[in-house]
């Protein structure tokens, strides 16, 4: 069935319910303080780069979004911070007036009934789309392989560039990305970081952290350090920077 991806600019009905959608996201991933200076504020400030998406199977209801948002280049368009660094970036030169010259995809998040139902590459599609109609000939995107979880202990580098016999990627969300026309550029080494107390993980996973070192929790793709001296967890998650050219 045909989906209806607009902008949330076009369809503000879908502001009030954007983050209810189900989703497979594990519980720490909500976690990142970063994520505060864009979330909040995507359905005021960023709504031109919200796409939303339903269709006539049950008009008015969300079956996937995605996100994107603006950044100014500076002398270091993929950095090493990756998604973390885009948002900052993004939020204070949209807040400050500054010049913006690059966009990158923040997410896609697809229903969870809907998933593996061919949504995804549709709206990497439509972001493709999007970006080239507002002028920039460029669409990056900080991403997070959906099943490099299941090797949290091999290295990003190792992953991110392995293939298959066919020559596309391993990882099927990076095939999806590649398929679109993208190009896996590098890895930005700390593009997300997620720090707590041990009761804060406890709560967030279920595990007992209760011993120091590394820890695999469920959903992430490399080991959370364990300190139990000094009471704190971090989580520094790796993605893979993705170019797709556009026009």
């Amino acid at each position: 069935m045909p989906l209806r991806i607009t902008t949330l600019a076009e369809r503000p009905e879908f502001a009030a319910t954007l983050w209810d959608m189900d989703h497979a996201w594990a519980g720490f991933m909500m976690n990142d303080p970063v994520a505060d200076f864009f979330y909040p504020a995507a359905t005021r400030t960023f709504a031109d780069f919200v796409l939303v998406a339903d269709d006539d199977a049950e008009p008015g209801r969300l079956v996937a979004r995605g996100c994107m948002i603006p950044y100014p280049a500076k002398d270091d368009p993929l950095p090493d911070g990756g998604w973390d660094t885009v948002i900052r970036r993004g939020r204070i030169a949209r807040d400050t007036g500054a010049a913006t010259d690059r966009v990158s995809a923040l997410e896609i998040t697809v229903r969870r009934d809907r998933l593996g139902s061919g949504v995804s590459p549709r709206m990497v599609a439509a972001m493709r789309e999007h970006a080239a109609g507002l002028g920039f000939s460029e669409l990056v995107a900080p991403v997070r392989p959906n099943q490099k979880h299941l090797e949290p202990r091999t290295p990003m580098e190792e992953y991110a560039f392995r293939t298959r016999p066919d020559g596309l990627p391993h990882d099927a969300w990076l095939r999806v990305h590649v398929r679109a026309g993208g190009r896996i550029v590098r890895v930005a080494s700390r593009s997300m970081v997620i720090a707590g107390s041990l009761a804060e993980w406890r709560a967030w996973t279920g595990l007992p952290f209760d011993r120091s070192g590394p820890v695999e929790v469920p959903g992430a793709l490399t080991p959370v350090h364990c300190d139990v001296t000094h009471d704190h967890a971090v989580y520094v998650e790796p993605n893979v920077w993705v170019s797709h050219p556009l026009g």
